[in-house]
C-alpha cells in the first residue's frame, strides 16, 4: 500500500458481524484549507460507527484523511463528505463522525454528521456514542 496522500477508502470483513459493537476512532491530525482565505483548518475527528459486514481499514482512512490538506473546504461540508465517503465502503449499521476544529477567528466549530440504517434498530444495551 502506498504512504501517499490518496481517496482511496479500503475495507476489510467484520470478523464479528453476529453481533453489534460500536468501534470509536480519534483522528488527530486532520488538515484543510480554509476555501475564504487559504489559511489552514485543523481538526480532530471522531468516529464512532457500528459497523455490519465491513470496517474500515486504518491505513488507507489515515492516507484518505491526509489528502484533505491541500484542498480549500468549509467544515460542514468536508464532514459530510467524509461521512459519505466512510458510509459508502463500509455500510454500517450506524455511524456518526464528530468534526471538531480549533479555533479560528475565536471561533471553535464542532460539526457532527450521521448516518443510520433505516433496516436497524439498536440492541435495547448498545450505548450509541
Amino acid at each position: 500500500m502506498t504512504s501517499k496522500p490518496s481517496k482511496q477508502l479500503e475495507n476489510f470483513p467484520n470478523p464479528n458481524s453476529d453481533r453489534d459493537y460500536t468501534i470509536h476512532l480519534e483522528i488527530p491530525e486532520f488538515t484543510c484549507l480554509c476555501p475564504k482565505t487559504g489559511q489552514p483548518d485543523f481538526a480532530t475527528f471522531y468516529l464512532d460507527y457500528v459497523p455490519d459486514f465491513k470496517c474500515v481499514e486504518l491505513k488507507s482512512l489515515k492516507l484518505y484523511m491526509w489528502s484533505y490538506r491541500q484542498e480549500g473546504a468549509f467544515h460542514e461540508a468536508v464532514t459530510n463528505t467524509i461521512l459519505d465517503d466512510l458510509v459508502a465502503i463500509t455500510q454500517p449499521r450506524f455511524m456518526r463522525l464528530l468534526g471538531d476544529f480549533y479555533v479560528r477567528g475565536g471561533i471553535t466549530t464542532k460539526i457532527t454528521a450521521e448516518f443510520r440504517d433505516p433496516n436497524w434498530q439498536p440492541l435495547s444495551t448498545i450505548d450509541l456514542p
